[in-house]
């Protein structure tokens, strides 16, 4: 697509850095833009002005009132059952933030226990730990996105805060664990100083002045703790997990970390529920398996007795076996399991006794999606909690008996979002769901779902956007998007390609698209890309790839490799730089999944697949980058250099424009004022480039 209003971006001042790598002179003539500095914010402040060009238009004055309108509805996070309460994020549809509420009963109405926003506009809630009483509760409140947090500890019946933890840095509800009369917590250091990775487990007493006792500060640089506590036993579970990699676990005894299995290059996730640990493990079985021992056996001191080794999971219990679908999650479900399940790319529901036996499966819609972390439920009621989209229908929040006698049908939406009428895939706007299976490289074959107005009927020239991501063993599972709905009411196709490097077919599909392996994922999205060009959807020049973070290294992949295949590109707080990016904030703990530009042998692959080292002098598709002061997982310097780069390289007339983001992150935490203007920046791009709703 051309540039539709001639201008030139600024310049940007070249300073090489050149520096020998394995043998190879690798130029870096933007690395000044990895400051901070009053030239990098000169540099940001001129490059806005000049995406504003593009995206501050009369189509996104005409977009405001629609994605005002999309996004002013109530929004319902999972709840948590404790002590005979249930506690949720809520987003009112007049909010800015989620405020954490609590409630007696189901069906009764919520309190709310903390609203955010009385702290400051980007101040949100991230996460909360209920004690297992449900009478206290644990927070966490962070500024800016930043995923940096300050602890806060409540007494529920009186609202009040009783308690508080400062600069923990990144923790989350994951390694929070409640044990008498406190709790666990990770704290590491902070991103201005650096030191993201120095991690720590304490144990903080409420009430107590004195300085937290700390548990371990012995974690890799690399691996992330996790804590969990059987309540019945009382016995500590910790887990160092490496992302997408492998697990240690331990037990605490006596103050001291007592290795349990530490030496399987295996994914081991815990779940501690009625007197029983359970391991949810892709140990000799790629599409994974549930293990179950007695919580007491590991109590009473038996834990250092057992191998460190593999021999070590000989000691458990098979409960659900590997199948051909992939076991994703598992949840307590009164005296028994709920099991989330992935079966061709997208989310199946069933209940199980505790031995592992299965009772039913829910008869969910075909094309559901649970995210990660979207199945709930407690030891104290019969009933789970999950979080169910579709493609055409808003994550709403879904009750099933859990009880022995309940069966397939024994669930009902119990909250769910309004949407405006002529926007509402339930109502007036009648969206169709479809799904191709692509052939890509070496024999794989690639679910693509494809979304778009029942009545379009496909002329080769439907403005398209195909979404990815493929990495990090993240599954591209259905799902809605409010902010998508204006698109697809004016004729747009949307399509969600789930890439290898993923986990839609088990650890075998990962393994086919990270390290060595990586391009299989850029061989994946550009098979379908080709796909949805040879099915008549779309063409070249009407086609955008759209993608953030692990997906947003796929879009500059995407365009470096491909430029030709796309007419338009949204590249959201991406990776890039793939010689230098483990140098910053949590880059070094990604090597599990890329490979170290330290290697010799991994730098050959990443160095063969950087986006920032194989920009060319081609014509390159209009494309926007989009970074944020406040993200502390992916540097901002990724977007700015590549922005540059390809700016001086390109030798068409398609813009390449860069927006840097005040006020939020990576993206968790962003008020939906932000997310609106965000989203306001990325989708005008889209319309005016794809020429969407009128001509080009």
């Amino acid at each position: 697509m051309s540039n539709p209003t001639g201008s030139d971006p600024p310049a940007t001042e070249r300073d090489p850095v050149i520096e020998e790598l394995h043998g190879e002179e690798i130029a870096d003539p933007y690395r000044w833009l990895e400051g901070d500095g009053e030239a990098v914010d000169e540099w940001e402040d001129a490059q806005n002005a000049y995406t504003d060009q593009f995206v501050e238009t009369e189509r996104r004055e005409g977009l405001r009132p629609q994605f005002e309108r999309v996004a002013e509805h109530a929004t319902y996070q999972l709840p948590v059952a404790r002590g005979g309460r249930y506690f949720q994020l809520i987003e009112a549809a007049d909010a800015d933030q989620p405020r954490l509420t609590v409630r007696t009963e189901r069906d009764a109405e919520p309190r709310t226990l903390v609203d955010p926003t009385e702290f400051g506009e980007t101040v949100s809630l991230g996460w909360f730990v209920p004690d297992p009483d449900g009478e206290r509760v644990v927070y966490g409140l962070m500024d800016g996105g930043t995923e940096e947090f300050d602890l806060r500890v409540l007494d529920v019946e009186r609202g009040e805060v009783i308690d508080r933890v400062d600069d923990v840095g990144r923790c989350g509800e994951f390694s929070v664990a409640w044990q008498g009369n406190g709790f666990y917590y990770q704290q590491t250091g902070s991103a201005a100083d650096d030191e993201l990775l120095e991690k720590a487990i304490r144990y903080h007493e409420i009430g107590d002045d004195g300085a937290d006792r700390l548990v371990t500060e012995a974690i890799p640089e690399r691996r992330w703790p996790q804590v969990q506590v059987d309540r019945e036993t009382g016995l500590v579970l910790v887990s160092l997990g490496e992302l997408a990699s492998d697990t240690e676990l331990y037990v605490l005894e006596d103050g001291e970390l007592v290795p349990l299995v530490t030496d399987v290059d295996a994914s081991l996730e815990l779940l501690a529920h009625e007197g029983r640990v359970f391991l949810l493990t892709n140990h000799d079985a790629p599409r994974f398996r549930l293990l179950g021992i007695d919580a007491a056996t590991l109590a009473d001191g038996d834990a250092a007795e057992l191998s460190s080794d593999a021999a070590a999971l000989d000691a458990f219990e098979p409960v659900v076996p590997e199948s051909d679908d992939v076991l994703f999650d598992v949840a307590p479900a009164g005296d028994g399991l709920a099991v989330h399940r992935i079966r061709d790319a997208r989310s199946v529901v069933s209940l199980h006794d505790a031995d592992g036996t299965e009772r039913h499966e829910l008869a969910l819609p075909e094309y559901t999606g649970v995210g990660r972390g979207a199945l709930g439920g407690s030891s104290d009621t019969d009933e789970a909690f999950l979080a169910l989209q579709t493609f055409d229908r808003p994550s709403s929040i879904v009750h099933a008996d859990a009880g022995s006698g309940a069966g397939p049908d024994d669930w009902t939406v119990v909250q769910e979002p309004d949407l405006p009428t002529e926007l509402d895939p339930r109502a007036e706007l009648d969206l169709t769901v479809e799904r191709l299976w692509v052939d890509s490289t070496d024999g794989a074959t690639v679910p693509v779902y494809v979304v778009h107005r029942a009545d379009l009927e496909p002329d080769g020239d439907a403005p398209t956007i195909l979404y990815g991501y493929g990495g990090f063993r993240i599954p591209l599972l259905p799902g809605f998007d409010a902010y998508r709905l204006p698109f697809l009411a004016a004729g747009g196709v949307f399509a969600v390609a789930c890439l290898r490097g993923g986990l839609e077919f088990g650890e075998e599909w990962h393994e086919a698209g990270h390290r060595a392996q990586k391009t299989h994922t850029f061989d994946d999205f550009e098979a379908a890309g080709e796909a949805l060009i040879e099915e008549g959807y779309t063409n070249s020049d009407r086609l955008a790839a759209w993608g953030g973070s692990n997906g947003g290294l796929l879009v500059g992949a995407a365009i470096t490799r491909r430029p030709e295949l796309f007419g338009a590109a949204i590249c959201a707080v991406p990776l890039l730089d793939m010689l230098r990016f483990h140098e910053f904030l949590l880059g070094a703990t990604w090597t599990p999944e890329y490979g170290s530009p330290d290697d010799p042998e991994e730098f050959a692959w990443l160095r063969e697949y950087s986006p920032y080292h194989n920009v060319s002098e081609t014509a390159y598709p209009a494309t926007l980058f989009q970074t944020a002061a406040g993200d502390t997982r992916v540097h901002p310097s990724h977007a700015r250099k590549m922005t540059a780069r390809v700016q001086h390289a390109t030798t068409g007339d398609a813009p390449i424009c860069f927006r840097g983001d005040e006020g939020t992150g990576h993206g968790a935490g962003t008020a939906t004022s932000i997310q609106i203007e965000q989203q306001l920046d990325r989708w005008t791009f889209v319309f005016e480039l794809l020429g969407v709703g009128g001509e080009e």
